[in-house]
């Protein structure tokens, strides 16, 4: 997890630089999945000047909720604090492409897949990280029967 929320002052600053990679790319609007990217989502949006939503699952699909709403042809940046996997984000970028609006990039301030993950849209990420991971069968922490705690916003170990 990120722990810039807890320190405004950092997340300022990430937000900015993260920002200033987009200044040009006519933005309309930032969605972020909930809810890791939904604070820096928020923060890179106030520095874009621009509205500033997020998306979320209901029943395991992503979905817009709480009155949010994406229009045709808007353009908009994806942005999360951490992407793994990139399962969060590109379900908001599909949930983006069904509303008819345009995913005009993605935003991370950390990619741990190390800059595997690709989007089809443009990428930034303010710092890359190879954090190894693997299959249950093959885990040391499995085999030594010690219990894995996964932290993040998909609930799945």
């Amino acid at each position: 997890m990120c722990e810039s929320p807890q320190h405004p002052q950092h997340l300022q600053a990430l937000a900015r630089e993260l920002a200033k990679h987009f200044e040009r790319d006519a933005i309309d609007v930032v969605i972020s999945p909930a809810i890791g990217g939904i604070v820096v989502g928020t923060e890179v949006g106030r520095v874009l000047n621009v509205r500033t939503i997020f998306a979320e699952r209901k029943q395991g699909v992503m979905e817009l909720r709480r009155g949010f709403d994406l229009r045709p042809a808007e353009r908009a940046l994806v942005v999360e604090d951490v992407v793994t996997t990139g399962g969060s984000v590109t379900e908001v970028i599909t949930l983006v492409q069904d509303t008819g609006a345009i995913p005009a990039g993605v935003g991370c301030i950390v990619d741990r897949s190390n800059g595997t993950v690709k989007f089809e849209s443009k990428q930034v990420s303010l710092l890359q990280l190879e954090v190894v991971a693997w299959q249950p069968a093959e885990c040391p922490l499995c085999k030594g029967g010690k219990p894995v705690v996964k932290p993040g916003s998909r609930g799945s170990s």
